[in-house]
């Protein structure tokens, strides 16, 4: 069954028929699902939840009905590191189109790249929170299954959400150093003018000055009576 874009009986199986050995297979394999699930749609959170929701129930039903008695644990750690690889590449996307942006003048400061930034800092508190809800949701059993692994993740982290909360530092970075530069460059304008001014001023003055003595001179002297 397609869901999200996962096929989702294809990826229970693969966990189901896995063996010790195959582990990497495994995470390649679940990077490659995910991966595809995220090129076929717009690359929101929203949409990255339902991607990774979809992996999750299948990893969970997959490890929980394992043929060759693999440890549950090292499954899920497999499809959280497959998942993670998946992520990182999406990472990069969003960093790439917003540094197109910023090369073509955009303002980063603008509502839509503002957000873009933003859903780049919760890509962690997302991956996390995505497969907490999902495995929650699918019963006690695979809440047990998962609890060892999530609290690994929360406890070190992911590379997609260290390469996300790079990315989103870096870019706002770049925001900060163009509000610096906007500011020197208001002031250095201010200061022209300020200059410019008081220039115009003294000309004011000097010419205000010039006409009165000039109207001094023009005028005849009066004769004295006597």
């Amino acid at each position: 069954m397609l869901k999200s874009g996962i096929d989702q009986e294809a990826l229970v199986a693969m966990f189901a028929n896995a063996s010790a050995q195959g582990a990497e297979k495994l995470r390649k394999g679940v990077a490659d699902a995910t991966l595809a699930a995220l090129q076929g749609r717009e690359l929101s959170l929203k949409n990255i939840r339902a991607v990774l929701k979809s992996v999750t129930q299948a990893a969970s039903a997959g490890a929980a009905a394992n043929a060759l008695a693999v440890d549950p644990e090292d499954l899920l750690d497999k499809a959280v590191a497959g998942m993670d690889d998946a992520l990182v590449k999406a990472v990069e996307a969003n960093r790439v189109a917003l540094q197109q942006f910023v090369n073509q003048g955009a303002d980063l400061r603008e509502k839509h790249l503002k957000k873009a930034l933003s859903d780049l800092e919760a890509m962690e508190d997302t991956f996390i929170g995505t497969l907490k809800k999902a495995t929650e949701g699918a019963g006690a059993q695979a809440a047990g299954l998962w609890a060892p692994v999530l609290e690994k993740m929360q406890a070190g982290g992911t590379l997609s959400g260290a390469k996300a909360a790079t990315t989103a530092e870096q870019f706002l970075g770049q925001m900060q150093t163009a509000l610096r530069d906007s500011r020197a460059a208001g002031l250095k304008a201010a200061q022209t003018l300020a200059e410019s001014y008081a220039a115009l001023a003294s000309g004011v003055l000097i010419g205000m000055s010039d006409a009165l003595n000039q109207s001094g001179v023009a005028k005849p002297a009066g004769k004295t009576r006597k």
